[in-house]
């Protein structure tokens, strides 16, 4: 509601300086950072002395004198050299947090597009992983909370090389062939096997590097011509593994609209198309002389300060490198490619949510949704991709499709690491070295990493320990499934508390913890909530809408304790907006902290069981059923399932 009202009087402010001034001129509402001074606060008078020659004080009063009485509003104050503090009418605001929620707003027309995981099909997903999802899937349910239609694809690289590794492990040093596999497949944690012969097959090659080259030439080879038993061998192992991935996620609550795989860029001709847009507009060129003769090449001046720092796209041999066929995949996100997937339904999840992969071959009538063809795109990667993440939109840029080159957007994130105390907690041997340090650097390619589902097993497993000695009586399903969203709570806030250009440490201990900015910690403030209107409710003290009326909640609220408070909790929908402006989930994790603390406060302050005053109680279950509220909401836009009990 506070995110609507500020919007509203932005609209309302822009709209009389337009018609008062002649003038387009972008407001903004501020929140004083002292809340003697209102609730918000205008500066536009500043802004408007430049051009009208006049001293901001006196616009400020013209502004005033003319705008008169606005909606919600009870008062308009200036202040200082020509600031405008605005107050509102606390009856009226609280009023309209009671009356039942407006229809949703129909979502946006322009599509975003978010692609997260991207995680290559050749073994289990690990930590690392799990910090692009959760981000990823926490900026999709920002984006949607604010009214966005949005896109979640899922980028499938089944033809790479870390494919053509496992194909080459499983031909020859296990000597399986494609059925062998398929067989290995139907069993448990395939890609955890696929883990294990990732590694082996790494450990051959430096110690037999002769066989690197070959092995992955004839696998990759294989893969990309799509003949052969190795071919299918590629196929079996990426898609079985790409099931694996999304089981995992699952868990997570973490679900996907399509899987784009680089099979079909590849077979359809994408980039093929791309080429000769981008030689067609002279994007590229050939390079004739020096280390790069041969080469297609872009020329560094569409990405860079230099000329001569030129980005191989097409190598001499003809291969094309990765940041072309990101080019190309980039292109058809925006729709400007002029080519197009087929598609067909993967599966189907248990809300009945469709998930669709690409595929190569016409489908018969089958309903497959219009994917791509973005307004906006964001692609969640790593930090240590930002160069190439450049060259892609420079990529754009040459072609001419400068506006899509500036929304498109590289959501990056720094790596994860263990603490060393985690570590030991994960079966991980350190040296005496690693045990000194503040965090400990693993390696999937070393087979030293952490799986995804091993993390998420061992923080249920000690979060169940906690609830059972919490609750003995409590059913072992009951139990386990409560521990499983402390589990899921406690790592999607870890991963999501900490700015996207800070290196996390992961602890299991900080983690779980109850008490501090933790999942768990929200959980806890959201479950008591309910509980004490559970209990309420039980004694018969349950909530008399009838009796909040705008004069009863303006005499309570005249309290700036239970003002302020107010302010705070009715903020998630501003918070959420600011988050996504700043592209940082950690804001929207950090409010919900403090809101989590608010009511901790409150609660601590004020007993509700206890009140004798009739309206003050009919306030108080009031505040605590809106706080309820307010922390469901904010706890479902990271993510965070609530529990029943903790």
């Amino acid at each position: 509601m506070f995110h609507q009202i500020q919007s509203r009087l932005q609209e309302e402010v822009s709209g009389h300086i337009q018609t008062r001034y002649g003038l387009d001129l972008a407001v903004v509402l501020e929140e004083p950072s002292d809340a003697k001074f209102g609730e918000l606060a205008l500066t536009v008078a500043f802004a408007l002395a430049k051009q009208l020659k006049k001293a901001p004080r006196v616009i400020a009063q013209e502004l005033v004198d003319d705008l008169g009485t606005l909606p919600g509003v009870v008062a308009m104050e200036i202040a200082g050299a020509g600031y405008i503090n605005i107050r509102l009418d606390r009856g009226a605001y609280a009023a309209s947090l009671i009356a039942p929620p407006a229809a949703a707003t129909a979502a946006a027309a322009d599509k975003v597009i978010v692609e997260h995981t991207n995680i290559n099909p050749n073994k289990a997903a690990h930590i690392g992983h799990l910090r692009n999802s959760v981000l990823g899937d926490t900026f999709v349910r920002m984006l949607r909370a604010s009214g966005q239609t949005v896109e979640v694809q899922n980028y499938i690289d089944n033809t790479g090389v870390q494919v053509s590794d496992v194909v080459a492990g499983f031909h020859h040093l296990e000597h399986k062939t494609a059925a062998d596999v398929t067989e290995l497949a139907k069993g448990d944690r395939f890609d955890y096997l696929c883990w294990d012969l990732y590694a082996r097959t790494s450990q051959h090659f430096k110690d037999h590097p002769e066989d690197e080259k070959a092995w992955q030439h004839e696998a990759l080879h294989a893969i990309e011509t799509g003949e052969g038993d190795l071919a299918e061998l590629g196929h079996v192992v990426a898609d079985a593994i790409v099931l694996c991935h999304l089981r995992t996620m699952r868990r997570l609550g973490i679900i996907y609209d399509v899987l784009p795989r680089e099979s079909e860029i590849l077979h359809l001709q994408f980039w093929a198309t791309a080429f000769e847009q981008l030689k067609e507009r002279q994007a590229i060129y050939l390079e004739t002389e020096g280390n790069k003769k041969g080469c297609w090449v872009m020329a560094g001046s569409y990405y860079s300060d230099s000329d001569d720092d030129s980005k191989v796209i097409v190598r001499s041999n003809g291969i094309v490198t990765y940041v072309g066929k990101d080019i190309a995949y980039q292109m058809w996100k925006f729709g400007v490619l002029g080519k197009d997937f087929h598609y067909r339904k993967l599966l189907t999840e248990a809300d009945g949510h469709e998930v669709w992969v690409s595929t190569a071959e016409p489908q018969p009538a089958n309903n497959a949704p219009k994917f791509g063809g973005g307004a906006t795109v964001y692609n969640v990667i790593d930090t240590r991709q930002s160069y190439l993440q450049d060259v892609v939109a420079a990529g754009l840029r040459a072609l001419g499709y400068t506006g899509q080159a500036e929304r498109s957007i590289h959501f990056n994130y720094e790596m994860v690491a263990l603490t060393p105390r985690t570590c030991v907690e994960l079966g991980i041997e350190l040296s005496d070295e690693d045990k000194s340090k503040a965090h400990v650097q693993v390696s999937g390619r070393k087979g030293l990493g952490v799986k995804a589902n091993d993390l998420l097993d061992k923080l249920i497993e000690k979060a169940l320990g906690e609830v059972e000695s919490r609750h003995a009586d409590a059913t072992v399903e009951e139990r386990r499934a409560v521990a499983t969203q402390i589990a899921i709570g406690a790592l999607r806030y870890f991963m999501l508390k900490f700015t996207r250009n800070t290196v996390i440490a992961f602890d299991l201990g900080e983690a779980l913890a109850f008490t501090g900015e933790t999942g768990p910690y929200l959980q806890y403030a959201a479950v008591r909530a309910k509980k004490i209107l559970h209990k309420l409710a039980e004694q018969g003290d349950q909530l008399d809408c009838a009796a909040l009326t705008p004069e009863m909640l303006a005499r309570q609220l005249a309290s700036d304790d239970f003002w302020h408070l107010l302010m705070r909790i009715s903020k998630v929908d501003s918070a959420v907006a600011k988050a996504v402006t700043a592209g940082e989930p950690s804001h929207v994790a950090r409010y919900a902290f403090q809101l989590a603390q608010a009511f901790s406060g409150f609660y601590d302050k004020y007993s509700v069981k206890d009140e004798a005053d009739a309206e003050r109680k009919q306030f108080l279950i009031w505040m605590t059923g809106y706080f309820r509220q307010q922390l469901e909401r904010v706890a479902a836009v990271l993510g965070i399932p609530l529990p029943q009990y903790m």
